[in-house]
C-alpha cells in the first residue's frame, strides 16, 4: 500500500512516523516549501499528544526540547489570579505537557522521518496541485481504489492522498471547492519571543485579559547562563481592519502598531510592555478557523490536523489534536490491514466528531471562558474571587474542557494505546 501525505507539517511527519511503525513501507511525504527550516513560535503540547510522541520513541528528545508546563493560570486584566491549576504529572498524568517551539518540533520530527524512512522521504518543493480518483469518483461513497495526483514534478499514484497541508489546503479545496476564505471572528494576533527571566518560577503558562483583548505568555527554553528564557508570548485585540482577515501569515510588524494598547499592562511579576519591546521579531496573524466538515474522506483521499479540522488557537489543542489524528489513522489502517473503507470510517468515527466539538467549544473561549466571566461580573477588579465565579464554578469549566478535548487524566491514561501493526 502506497500512501503520499500532503504537508511536512507536524500533522503530517507524526504521520509518516505512524504509518512506519505500523509496518507500512511505502510512505512519501510531499511538501510545497523548498526548504523546511525551525520557523515560527511556541506552541504547547498537552499530555495526549506527549503521550503518542513517547510511544513512537521520541520521549527522550522531546525532553531535551520542551519545557514541561507546571501550571496554567489565568488573570484579570489588572493582574489579579482568576484561576491556576497544576499540569503534568504532578496531577496524575502519566505524561507531561511541554512547551515547545513549533519549528524546533519540526525539525525533531523531520529528522526522524528521515532517519526512519529514508533521505528521500520528505520531497520538498513537491506541491500537490490536484488528485483524480481512479475507477470511480471522488466524492464520499466512491469505489475508487487508487488516486492519481499531479505534483509540481508531474503524476504519481497512490492508493491513499492524505490531505495534511493546513488551514489552505488544496486537498481541501478540490474536494470542497465551493467552501468560502478561513472565518476571521475579528480578532488578531501579535507574536513573538523574548529573551528574560523566568516569571511564576520559570514553569507557567499565563494568560490574562478578557474575551476582547488578551495576553498569553510561557517559556520555550531552560534558562541559559545568563538565568534568562525564552518566552513566548502572544497579545491579541479585537480590531475593524478589514485586510487583517484575508490571512497573511508571515506579516512581520513593529511593536508600536499595538502596543499602546497594553501600555498600563504591569502587573509587578509580569510587565507586558517590556517583554513586546524585547522581542527579535513580531508577526500579525488574524484568528481564524473553519467551519466542521460532514465527511473528511472521499474514496482514497482524507484529511487531517488543519485541514481538516482548524480551530481557534484556545485550549492548546491545535498540534496536539492533528498528532493524534495520525496516530488514529495509523493505528485503523493497521487494524483494518489496509481496508481504506473500514479503517476511514474508523479513523472518522473516533476523531471528526470529537474535533468539531473543539472547533466549536474555541469559538466559546473553550477553558479561557473563566477570563471572560471575570471580567463581565466583576470589570473594575475584585477583592474575593470566589464571590466572582465560584471555585465550583472554575473547576468545572477546566474539567469540561479536558474531557471534551481528550486529555482527561483518567481517560487518557487508562485508553488502549494505537499502535496497531500490520497482520499480513
Amino acid at each position: 500500500m502506497r500512501v503520499i501525505v500532503a504537508g511536512a507539517g507536524i500533522g503530517g511527519l507524526v504521520t509518516a512516523l505512524s504509518l512506519h511503525e505500523a509496518g507500512f513501507k511505502q510512505v512519501q511525504v510531499v511538501e510545497s516549501v523548498s526548504r523546511l527550516r525551525p520557523l515560527g513560535v511556541g506552541i504547547n503540547l498537552l499530555p495526549h499528544a506527549v503521550r503518542e510522541l513517547d510511544e513512537l520513541g521520541l520521549a527522550e528528545p522531546l525532553a531535551r526540547l520542551g519545557v514541561p508546563t507546571a501550571e496554567l493560570a489565568y488573570f484579570n486584566n489588572h493582574g489579579q489570579l482568576i484561576w491556576s491549576e497544576p499540569r503534568g504529572r504532578q496531577v496524575g498524568y502519566r505524561w507531561p505537557q511541554y512547551s515547545v517551539h513549533r519549528g524546533q518540533l519540526q525539525m525533531l520530527l523531520l529528522k526522524a522521518v528521515r532517519e526512519r524512512l529514508g533521505p528521500g522521504a520528505v520531497r520538498t518543493g513537491e506541491a500537490v496541485r490536484g488528485f483524480t480518483a481512479i475507477g470511480g469518483s471522488d466524492t464520499a461513497g466512491s469505489r475508487a481504489t487508487e488516486v492519481e495526483v499531479l505534483l509540481t514534478s508531474g503524476v504519481e499514484y497512490a492508493d491513499l492522498l492524505v490531505g495534511a497541508d493546513g488551514i489552505r489546503s488544496t486537498v481541501r479545496a478540490q474536494l470542497y471547492p465551493d467552501e468560502p476564505a478561513p472565518l476571521w471572528n475579528g480578532l488578531v494576533l501579535w507574536r513573538g519571543t523574548t529573551r528574560m527571566p523566568p516569571f511564576r518560577g520559570g514553569r507557567s503558562m499565563i494568560m490574562a485579559g478578557d474575551d476582547t483583548q488578551k495576553f498569553v505568555a510561557y517559556p520555550i527554553s531552560t534558562p541559559d547562563a545568563a538565568g534568562e528564557v525564552e518566552v513566548n508570548w502572544v497579545a491579541e485585540r479585537s480590531t475593524s481592519h478589514p485586510d487583517i482577515g484575508r490571512g497573511d501569515w508571515n506579516r512581520q510588524v513593529e511593536a508600536a502598531e499595538f502596543i499602546d494598547h497594553f501600555a498600563d499592562w504591569t502587573f509587578g511579576w509580569l510587565d507586558v510592555p517590556e517583554i513586546v519591546r524585547g522581542a527579535s521579531a513580531i508577526y500579525v496573524y488574524p484568528m481564524v478557523d473553519r467551519d466542521p466538515l460532514l465527511t473528511w474522506t472521499h474514496g482514497p483521499v482524507t484529511l487531517l490536523g488543519d485541514a481538516a479540522h482548524p480551530m481557534y488557537p484556545i485550549g492548546s489543542n491545535g498540534a496536539s489534536q492533528a498528532v493524534l489524528d495520525a496516530r488514529v489513522l495509523a493505528d485503523a489502517l493497521a487494524r483494518h490491514n489496509g481496508d481504506l473503507g473500514a479503517a476511514c470510517l474508523d479513523y472518522e468515527a473516533l476523531r471528526r466528531e470529537a474535533t468539531s466539538a473543539i472547533v466549536l467549544a474555541n469559538r466559546e473561549m473553550g477553558p479561557e471562558l473563566v477570563i471572560s466571566l471575570a471580567h463581565k461580573r466583576a470589570p473594575h477588579g475584585f477583592l474575593d474571587i470566589d464571590r466572582v465565579i465560584p471555585l465550583e464554578e472554575r473547576a468545572e469549566i477546566a474539567a469540561r474542557y479536558k474531557r471534551l478535548a481528550g486529555f482527561d487524566p483518567a481517560l487518557l491514561n487508562d485508553r488502549r494505546s494505537y499502535d496497531s501493526v500490520l497482520t499480513f
